[in-house]
C-alpha cells in the first residue's frame, strides 16, 4: 500500500518503522499503568518494557534469518543489507527472545514474575496489533492469491523489492486479520485483568488465544522466511504456537496452586 509514508530526496520515513514505533510506546505505556495498578514498581517496569522490545528486536530478526539460512548461508553479506534490515523479522522469533529478557530481568529484580507478565500481556497485544498494521502499509507478510471479497492487491513496486510482495494479484489481508486478532485479545484481556482471579491468568489467556490464531493463521499466509519442520508438514512458526498454545493451558491448568498478587501502593515495601 504505502511503504514510505514521507519520501523527499534520500531521506523517507518507512511506514511499517512510524507503525511499529507507535505500538510500541503504546504497548509499554499501557504495560507500566497495568504495572503499578497491580503494585508492580512502576521504574522497573519501564526498563524491562525497554529490555523486552530491544531484544524482541534482536529476536524477530535472528529467527528471520534462521528461517532463511539457506539463502543467508550463501551470501552472508547479506544479513547486514538493507534489505534485511528493513524487513520486520519473525513476531515469534521475538516473542522468545522477549520472554528469554524478561525472564532475567524479573528474576534479578525480584519481581513478581506471573504477575508482571499479566500486566504487560494487554499491550503486548495492542502493540502487535499496530505493528501489524505497518507490515499491511509495507506489503510485508503477505498472504496466499485469493479469489474472496476481501482480497487485497499490492500495486507500488517498493513493496516488491523491498519485501518481495506480488504486484497485481489479490492475496489475502493476513495482516489485517491478525491485527484484528490482536486488538480483539486486547480488549477481552483489558477486560479480564479487572476479573483476574490467579496471577498468569491473562498472561495464559494471551498466549492461548494468539496461539491458537497464528496457527490457522498460518495456512494463509504465503510469505518466505518462516521456515518448516517434519518434513514441512508445518512451518516453524506453527510449532511455536503450539508452544504457546500449551504453554497458556499449563498456566490455567495449574491455577488452583497459583497465588495472586495483592496490590500494593507503587513504592510501599
Amino acid at each position: 500500500m504505502y511503504p514510505q509514508l514521507l519520501h523527499y530526496g534520500r531521506f523517507f520515513l518507512p511506514t511499517y518503522g512510524l507503525l511499529v514505533a507507535t505500538g510500541v510506546l503504546v504497548g509499554l505505556w499501557i504495560s507500566v499503568h497495568n504495572s503499578e495498578k497491580l503494585g508492580i514498581d512502576g521504574e522497573k517496569a519501564w526498563n524491562l518494557g525497554i529490555l523486552v522490545v530491544l531484544c524482541g528486536i534482536i529476536g524477530a530478526k535472528m529467527l528471520y534469518i534462521i528461517n532463511d539460512w539457506s539463502v543467508y548461508k550463501a551470501h552472508p553479506g547479506d544479513i547486514f543489507s538493507i534489505e534485511t534490515l528493513q524487513a520486520g523479522g519473525v513476531f515469534s522469533g521475538g516473542l522468545i527472545a522477549a520472554f528469554l529478557a524478561a525472564w532475567w530481568y524479573v528474576r534479578r529484580n525480584h519481581m513478581p514474575a506471573l504477575a508482571t507478565c499479566d500486566a504487560f500481556a494487554p499491550g503486548l497485544a495492542l502493540g502487535h496489533a499496530i505493528g501489524r498494521l505497518g507490515c499491511f502499509a509495507a506489503g510485508c507478510c503477505y498472504g496466499k492469491p485469493t479469489h474472496h471479497w476481501w482480497g487485497v492487491t499490492f500495486t507500488n513496486p517498493v513493496a516488491n523489492q523491498i519485501t518481495g510482495t506480488p504486484l497485481n494479484v489479490p492475496l489475502e489481508p493476513t495482516q489485517l486479520f491478525e491485527a484484528a486478532v490482536e486488538l480483539a485479545n486486547f480488549i477481552f484481556l483489558m477486560w479480564l485483568l479487572k476479573r483476574r482471579k490467579f496471577d498468569g491468568q491473562i498472561f495464559g489467556a494471551f498466549m492461548f488465544i494468539y496461539g491458537v490464531a497464528r496457527f490457522f493463521l498460518e495456512f494463509i499466509r504465503d510469505d518466505p522466511g518462516r521456515g518448516s519442520v517434519f518434513g514441512g508438514a508445518m512451518t516453524g512458526t506453527q510449532l511455536i504456537a503450539l508452544g504457546l498454545i500449551a504453554a497458556g493451558g499449563i498456566i490455567w491448568w495449574l491455577r488452583p496452586g497459583a497465588k495472586k498478587l495483592t496490590p500494593q501502593p507503587v513504592g510501599a515495601r
